[in-house]
C-alpha cells in the first residue's frame, strides 16, 4: 500500500508524477489562511511531507501522528521545529549541495553591487539623470584587494571564499566555531574571531545558519566595531542581523552600505526604511533562484522524500545526529 504524503509547494510536473508514483500525494500549492484546515487535517493521515516557505510547528506536527520523514526544499531548515521532530525522531532531510554555487554567486553579486553602487548607477542613467560625467559624489570602492570577513565557513561559506580570493585577490578572514583545513592551505584564510574580523573586514559576509545562537548575532555593538567604509552583505537569514540596529548604522554613517537578499520579515515590507536608503542593495531572496538550481533543489528534495520513507537515511538528513541518537 502507498504511504499517504503531503506535498505544500508548486513543483514541475516530472517531479510531481515521480511523488505520485510511489505515493498517495494530497496536493497544495501553498498553504494559506483559506486552506489550513485542510492542511492540518491531512497531516492525520500524512507518513511524509514535502515542501518549502511554511512553518512546521510543534502544533502541526502533533497534528501528524503517522509522520515518518519530513523533506524541505531548501538548504536551511529554520522553518522547522527540530527539537519537535528530534523528540519523536522524524527525519528532516534538506538540500545543502545543489544550491551551494549559485547562492555564491548571488552573494558576491551583492558585494559587487554595493561597493559600485550598480542599482544607483542603474537607476540614474534609466531615469534619464546621466547628462554629463559622474563626479565624486557618485564614485563607488574598490572591491580587489580588499579584505573580506566571512560569518561561517560551510559550503557557501567556501565557495564565496574562493571567487573573493582567486577572481579578486582578497584576503579572506573567517569565524567560524570550526577549523576550515582547505580553506586555510588553498585560500590562505585566517580564522579569527568576531571581534576581530569585523574591525579588519572591508565587507562582512553573513552565510551562517539561522539557529538560537545566531538570531541578532549582528547589532548595534557588532556594528559599531566595523570600518566606517565597509559594507555588510547578508545572503542567509534576515534574523540573523538586527533590522533596525543595521537601518540606523546605515543612516548615521557607522558602515557606508549593505547588501541584503533576506530579511526580518519577508516579503519585505513597503513601509521599510531600507527601501528609501541608498546605500542599499535590496533583493527578494533570490540566492538559489535560478531555473537549473531551482529544479535541482527539487528534485533533490523528492530523492530525499523517496529514500527517507523507504529507510535510507544516508544523504541529506540534517537531524541525522538526533535520529541515531539512542
Amino acid at each position: 500500500m502507498k504511504k499517504n504524503v503531503i506535498l505544500y509547494k508548486t513543483i514541475p510536473n516530472t517531479q510531481l508524477a515521480r511523488l505520485q508514483q510511489q505515493f498517495n500525494v494530497t496536493v497544495f500549492d501553498e498553504v494559506t489562511e483559506e486552506n489550513r484546515a485542510s492542511f492540518q487535517q491531512a497531516l492525520s493521515t500524512a507518513e511524509g511531507i514535502i515542501g518549502a516557505s511554511y512553518p512546521i510547528t510543534a502544533k502541526e506536527l502533533a497534528l501528524a501522528p503517522h509522520l515518518k520523514a519530513a523533506s524541505t526544499i531548501s538548504v536551511g531548515v529554520d522553518q522547522f521545529d527540530i527539537d519537535a521532530m528530534n523528540a519523536r525522531k522524524i527525519p528532516l532531510m534538506h538540500t545543502p549541495n545543489v544550491l551551494t554555487e549559485t547562492t555564491a554567486d548571488t552573494i558576491f553579486t551583492l558585494v559587487l553591487c554595493s561597493a559600485r553602487r550598480i542599482i544607483e548607477m542603474a537607476e540614474m542613467v534609466k531615469n534619464g539623470q546621466w547628462t554629463k560625467s559622474i563626479g565624486e559624489s557618485d564614485y563607488g570602492s574598490n572591491v580587489n584587494g580588499k579584505t573580506i570577513g566571512i560569518l561561517g565557513m560551510g559550503r557557501i561559506g567556501y565557495a564565496v571564499a574562493k571567487r573573493a580570493n582567486a577572481g579578486f585577490g582578497m584576503p579572506v578572514l573567517y569565524y567560524s566555531n570550526h577549523a576550515h583545513a582547505e580553506a586555510e592551505t588553498k585560500l590562505n584564510a585566517r580564522r579569527c574571531d568576531l571581534d576581530t574580523l569585523l574591525k579588519e573586514s572591508d565587507f562582512v559576509c553573513v552565510v551562517v545558519p539561522l539557529l538560537p545562537s545566531t538570531e541578532k548575532l549582528i547589532g548595534k555593538t557588532e556594528l559599531a566595531k566595523m570600518k566606517p567604509s565597509a559594507f555588510l552583505i547578508n545572503g542567509s537569514r534576515g534574523k540573523i542581523i538586527d533590522e533596525a540596529a543595521l537601518i540606523a548604522a546605515l543612516e548615521n554613517g557607522t558602515i557606508r552600505g549593505a547588501g541584503l537578499d533576506v530579511f526580518e520579515v519577508e516579503p519585505l515590507p513597503t513601509d521599510s526604511k531600507l527601501l528609501t536608503l541608498p546605500n542599499v542593495v535590496a533583493l527578494p531572496h533570490i540566492g538559489s533562484a535560478t531555473h537549473e538550481t531551482r529544479y535541482a533543489m527539487v528534485e533533490c528534495a523528492v530523492d530525499n522524500l523517496i529514500a527517507a520513507l523507504n529507510g535510507d537515511l544516508s544523504e541529506n538528513c540534517a537531524n541525522i545526529s538526533a535520529i541515531q541518537a539512542r
